[in-house]
């Protein structure tokens, strides 16, 4: 009697499990990983990101971070005093590591999640894009120069990239929102500011030119050149009045009032056109949150049972 072949189902599921299987395992086990890892990077993103709410992970790690650059400003400041900086030189030493270790996890984590953004997606150029970005390179800048200080042996050089902690200050500017004004003002006034910047320029070179041929035969040293009077006209002009250089004739005197005046009315060219930028951008703002609570077809409240058409 002849033996039966096996039967072709018990030799593919016996294929399956010696050779596919472990396959298909490591394929399951990758996706898995890749969605958790997506899933994790999109909480990570959620909370680096500037808390609309008052509550959630989001809004203490914006608390947290808000006061981490607070003290390293009052750091900054104290260490300046060399009665405090050499009674306590461990405790600032341990704050500043301690300051890099978290900043410098904070940069990495925005650099990683910086896809979740759709403007920034691709795992590649979105994310150099993001690295370009103003916030970016302020985070680079606020902890770059301590890792440099490794690499730098002239003392001169590193007492100047002790300077750039100061951009730490800057890393607050995520969390004001007033800041967002003001860049909405500057950008939708550019033009005027541009036009009253080149005026007071122009006006500059003018009343430092006029007052070097003015007092330069009686003040030679005072007045030696027109770059040299431009220091007097710019005390003047913003109505400073240091007293270090100042015209001594009659003619000079006179110009000297003519132009203190003018200077007043000059330099409040740009303080009117971001006063009236700003009340239109606070304008804007309150209409808009009040197109949000009404409905634009039927004008009724949105709150309400009544639904928008």
């Amino acid at each position: 009697m002849l033996r039966q072949k096996p039967a072709p189902v018990l030799a593919h599921l016996f294929h399956f499990i010696i050779v596919v299987n472990p396959c298909f395992i490591c394929i399951l086990t990758l996706v898995v990983n890749t969605a958790l890892i997506m899933t994790f990077r999109k909480r990570i993103h959620e909370i680096l990101e500037v808390s609309k709410d008052k509550s959630g992970a989001s809004w203490y790690f914006d608390i947290a971070l808000t006061l981490l650059i607070a003290l390293n400003a009052i750091a900054i400041v104290l260490e300046s005093v060399h009665g405090i900086y050499s009674s306590f030189p461990q405790l600032f030493h341990v704050f500043e590591l301690v300051s890099i270790v978290l900043f410098s996890i904070e940069y990495i984590l925005r650099i990683w999640a910086a896809v979740e953004i759709k403007r920034f997606k691709h795992p590649v150029t979105g994310r150099l894009r993001f690295f370009f970005t103003p916030f970016a390179i302020i985070d680079l800048l606020a902890i770059i120069p301590f890792y440099i200080t490794f690499f730098a042996i002239d003392l001169r050089y590193i007492r100047i990239l002790r300077l750039f902690r100061l951009f730490r200050l800057f890393k607050i500017g995520r969390y004001i929102i007033a800041l967002n004004a003001i860049a909405d003002v500057i950008k939708k006034k550019r033009e005027q500011l541009v036009v009253s910047i080149i005026f007071i320029l122009f006006m500059l070179l003018i009343t430092s030119s006029v007052m070097y041929y003015v007092e330069h035969e009686a003040q030679p040293n005072a007045f030696s050149s027109i770059p040299e009077t431009m220091w007097w006209g710019i005390a003047t002009l913003t109505t400073v009045g240091y007293g270090d250089v100042y015209p001594i004739t009659a003619l000079g005197k006179f110009l000297g009032g003519i132009i203190s005046i003018l200077g007043i009315g000059l330099f409040a060219l740009p303080t009117g056109i971001l006063a009236s930028g700003f009340s239109e951008v606070l304008e804007g703002k309150a209409k808009n949150a009040d197109s949000d609570n009404f409905c634009s077809k039927c004008g009724q409240p949105i709150h309400t049972s009544h639904s928008p058409h």
